[in-house]
């Protein structure tokens, strides 16, 4: 399991959380250390450019969705990588605010 296993388990669980995560492959969006509050979702009403908290080939990830087809999700960085496309079963929460 990957650094996110906790928060995933207390968002099924139905809590929101609070982490800062590290890391540049989201600045301009997130910069690394800035404290995420992501809430458990409804993947329905999930839009492209959301945030989300998601696993990618057992990897997790505070990233984008970069497209939406068929109910599945493309899931990529703020620097133009793709991650890979996922089902909305791995897609754990959205990120609702951003603070320093």
């Amino acid at each position: 399991m990957g650094w996110a296993k906790n928060y995933i388990a207390r968002l099924q669980a139905g809590e929101t959380v609070a982490f800062r995560p590290t890391g540049g492959s989201m600045t301009g969006k997130i910069e690394s250390g800035q404290l995420c509050t992501v809430a458990p979702v409804d993947t329905a009403t999930l839009r492209v450019g959301d945030i989300v908290l998601c696993r990618v080939d057992s990897n997790d990830y505070l990233h984008l969705v970069k497209a939406i087809n068929a109910g599945e999700f493309q899931i990529g960085n703020n620097r133009g990588f793709i991650n890979g496309w996922i089902a909305a079963s791995e897609i754990f929460g959205k990120c609702v605010r951003i603070e320093p």
